[in-house]
């Protein structure tokens, strides 16, 4: 009876030691100037300023927001990404195009408006 127990406490204990471990992404939701979402808006990130001015060597394959005006990059780097967010004649630029950090093993949220 004691053997079961002490196996019954090790498996509960390894159920509760066990921490999963989270892919780092960045999920970008799109707003327009008077709050609403946007979908279908272009969005592509890179890693450095003067990629993000040229518009070259965007650190992922473009990615285009959905019916509730988001998008998620997944497997990223804890680093730092410009993004530029485009559709038709509304973007982003001049005005919240860094994100913070990316914290590693998170999901991370910005939300970026479009005028």
């Amino acid at each position: 009876m004691k053997s079961i127990l002490i196996i019954g406490l090790v498996l509960i204990s390894g159920v509760f030691a066990f921490k999963p471990i989270l892919k780092t992404s960045l999920r970008i939701n799109i707003h327009n100037e008077l709050g609403h979402i946007e979908e279908d808006v272009k969005i592509a990130l890179y890693t450095s300023i003067e990629d993000y001015r040229k518009e070259e060597n965007p650190a992922f394959p473009t990615q285009y927001t959905d019916e509730k005006g988001r998008t998620t990059f997944k497997n990223i780097k804890p680093i730092v990404y410009y993004i530029h967010a485009e559709k038709d004649d509304k973007d982003n630029v001049g005005k919240g195009v860094a994100s913070d950090t990316i914290i590693a093993g998170k999901m991370n949220r910005i939300t970026i408006i479009i005028e």
